[in-house]
């Protein structure tokens, strides 16, 4: 208690100094600009939603008790707009993109600034260079990856619309990989020097190596109705009552099996028990801290150049030069320099790392089993193989795409690609065509992103392009015939217009 009044009390004596710094104010603001901002007090935080509208409301806020900033990865239309009522249709309404925000949550600081780096290192791997670091405030590290930096739209969907979703699988992706890199960086002197710390260790998946996980079996029981309840519930779970779903009074416990089971490829040991092994190794994940809980709406995390209230040293941002030999006292709040924590990037410079994020999640729901399945009447769909197809027996609304657009390029370029591959068009035929239709448009869509829209449809089943009455055809400008509207999608045209040729007889000839 006097640990903390008499670190409350050294805060108070910068506060002042700190946050009246003009370069300060305008770091702050000038991240937080379009994102929720919420001033945080000893007592707890403001009220939400809010923002800072003026560069000075930092000051002013501060005299008024508040001692550090905290904003939302995600990028609004309007802060103030957001309520906790709406329902995901109405946050994605307003919500205009995400930045991908990487916490680094290792108690240990040595191994935290390891972690940075390996992180920083897959990320060089995969094609994003531009990217902001910056101390925590206490021992971790935050990496941000800014929402230029990626495809606008995947497959049609407005990647703003992909939150929490596809960070979520980014950062999955990231976090497995991240940890081969961290593996190769470490010391000889590694396990010695945890071989006393309390971290997890335990049983070991012989198929992927990840440490697995310990799960009791249990077994409930309603002595009253005579019905029996399996629950698996995670090793050490704090005791809690459990009611029968008949009569709700509290079930009996019966039986408990303890079983482990791996997150990664799902095996368990009621099935597989050879599949699992003793091993003093450290659950490098654990020791990492890598956060996922960061990436869900509307959490909030430490401004860049806010203080910390435990620590007293500020979120400063720092190179990737500077990160190995960053030291704590680097983040002396009357010490540091100023810097922009978003850096400039290029344009679909993480579509790359997009893609196999995609493909890594794709491939664990498949080991899993629990991949998403396709239903309705296009869950048997299958492209139809036509050859020798004429620009006559395209509908008149794709002619009118082929020859070139000004605007709803990217529309038109979904619509393209799922009708190329729904009649079978060869890969080499289809991407000539894309990019011979590109070179019309008035500007050309960038070459990065339709090669990433290209990548994103071949690792699936191809899907039917949108129908005629969609909004897809308003957008690019297209006047449909009532041909197109009787026939209701471009497939169907195309099919019928290809084997109406066929059909055609050839005169036949005259006895003599």
């Amino acid at each position: 208690m006097v640990e903390s009044s008499v670190k409350k009390k050294r805060l108070k004596g910068i506060l002042y100094i700190y946050y009246s710094k003009p370069e300060i104010q305008k770091a702050i603001f000038d991240f937080c600009e379009n994102r929720e901002t919420v001033p945080r007090y000893f007592e707890g935080f403001g009220k939400r939603p809010d923002t800072l509208q003026y560069q000075g409301d930092i000051f002013e806020l501060v005299k008024r008790g508040a001692t550090s900033f905290h904003c939302s990865e995600e990028i609004w239309e309007d802060p103030l707009k957001l309520s906790s009522d709406f329902s995901e249709e109405e946050t994605n309404q307003i919500r205009e993109g995400w930045d991908l925000l990487l916490d680094v949550d290792c108690k240990y600081f040595d191994f935290a600034k390891m972690t940075a780096k390996a992180i920083i290192k897959t990320l060089d791997r995969f094609g994003v260079e531009n990217i902001g670091i910056k101390f925590s405030g206490s021992k971790g590290f935050h990496i941000i990856v800014p929402w230029k930096a990626f495809p606008k739209e995947i497959n049609g969907i407005k990647t703003s619309d992909l939150f929490p979703e596809l960070p979520r699988k980014i950062i999955g992706f990231l976090r497995e990989y991240s940890q081969k890199v961290f593996r190769e960086e470490l010391p000889d002197d590694f396990y010695h020097q945890f071989k006393n710390v309390n971290i997890k260790r335990g049983i070991k998946c012989r198929s992927c190596d990840e440490i697995a996980q310990t799960y009791d079996e249990t077994e409930f029981y309603c002595n009253f109705c005579r019905i029996a309840e399996i629950r698996k519930l995670p090793k050490d779970t704090e005791a809690k009552k459990y009611f029968c779903p008949e009569c709700k009074r509290e079930l009996t416990v019966k039986k408990i099996s303890e079983f482990l089971e791996c997150k990664k490829c799902n095996k368990d040991s009621k099935k597989n028990p050879g599949n699992f092994t003793s091993t003093e190794e450290i659950d490098l994940f654990e020791l990492m801290g890598l956060d996922l809980i960061l990436v869900s709406p509307r959490h909030l995390f430490r401004a860049p150049y806010s203080l910390h209230e435990k620590t007293g040293l500020a979120s400063t941002v720092i190179t990737r030069e500077e990160l190995k030999n960053f030291d704590l006292k680097d983040a002396d709040p009357m010490k540091i320099r100023v810097r922009n924590f978003l850096p400039e990037v290029r344009e679909n410079e993480a579509a790359e790392l997009v893609m196999e994020s995609l493909d890594w999640a794709k491939n664990r729901e498949m080991i899993s089993g629990d991949q998403e399945k396709i239903t309705g009447k296009y869950a048997e769909f299958k492209p139809i193989k036509l050859k020798e197809i004429k620009d006559e027996q395209f509908p008149p609304s794709i002619n009118k795409i082929l020859s070139g657009l000004e605007d709803g390029r990217k529309r038109a370029l979904f619509v393209l690609i799922n009708t190329f591959r729904s009649i079978g068009m060869e890969k080499e035929e289809l991407e000539k065509k894309i990019f011979e239709w590109n070179k019309k448009n008035k500007p050309p869509l960038k070459e990065g992103l339709i090669k990433a829209q290209l990548k994103v449809s071949y690792r699936r089943k191809p899907i039917m392009p949108p129908n005629f009455n969609s909004e897809y055809y308003k957008a690019v400008g297209a006047q449909l015939t009532e041909e197109e509207i009787r026939m209701k999608n471009p497939v169907s045209f195309i099919i019928r217009k290809n084997l109406g040729n066929k059909k055609k007889k050839t005169p036949k000839k005259k006895k003599s």
